[in-house]
């Protein structure tokens, strides 16, 4: 029997690549594509998926605390987040909530549909790359200087990376300025290259 699949993105074209290319996956069916987190909920439920795969980058709201909601609903649906520089904040919160499957845009194809096979299964999928988000742990950096230089490389803005981590926008300039500092550098674009080439972030 085939595992059914939600998808949820509100970039319809890059959603409906995703669902083309894992319906043609034998033992995968993809039984509907949605652009709304309270839409997602109630047709998971309808339509009795097994897996539900959230761009967080593409939906409107909170997808953690959607993933939260899906579980609630239907416990036996597996949910998966396609991510784009995931903080190791992210990723605990993600991992708290009862995520499965965390799999960034770096990956490919391939890992996304091994992912999503992992997570029908009812296993834990991380991909190998995001292991040093969670795992890091040498360095002079907090978890939170680290989170703001690994945002600053995704090109987040400081109002942006205040959303993303809950924290106000002084808050967020004092870390940077701390992360600076530690790293003896000239701002935090060259502290993001400082702590990206020895592995820190």
């Amino acid at each position: 029997m085939a595992s059914r699949i939600a998808i949820a993105g509100s970039a319809l074209l890059t959603a409906e690549l995703m669902a083309a290319s894992l319906s043609r996956e034998e033992g995968l069916e993809v039984v509907t594509v949605v652009s709304n987190y309270h839409k997602l909920v109630e047709v998971v439920e309808r339509k009795e998926a097994d897996v539900t795969l959230i761009d967080p980058d593409r939906v409107h709201g909170d997808c953690v605390a959607v993933a939260c909601e899906i579980r609630k609903a239907r416990p036996a649906c597996g949910v998966a987040l396609v991510v784009d520089a995931p903080t190791r904040t992210f990723v605990d919160q993600a991992l708290r909530a009862g995520v499965l499957g965390i799999v960034p845009k770096t990956a490919g194809l391939r890992r996304l549909i091994d992912s999503v096979r992992g997570v029908a299964s009812g296993q834990v999928v991380m991909d190998p790359q995001l292991l040093s988000v969670v795992g890091r742990q040498d360095g002079p950096l907090t978890d939170r200087e680290a989170d703001v230089l690994r945002l600053t490389a995704s090109g987040a803005s400081v109002k942006e990376m205040a959303g993303e981590l809950y924290l106000t926008a002084g808050t967020i300039r004092n870390l940077a300025s701390a992360a600076i500092k530690k790293l003896d550098a000239r701002n935090r674009y060259d502290a993001v290259r400082i702590a990206s080439e020895r592995c820190w972030i």
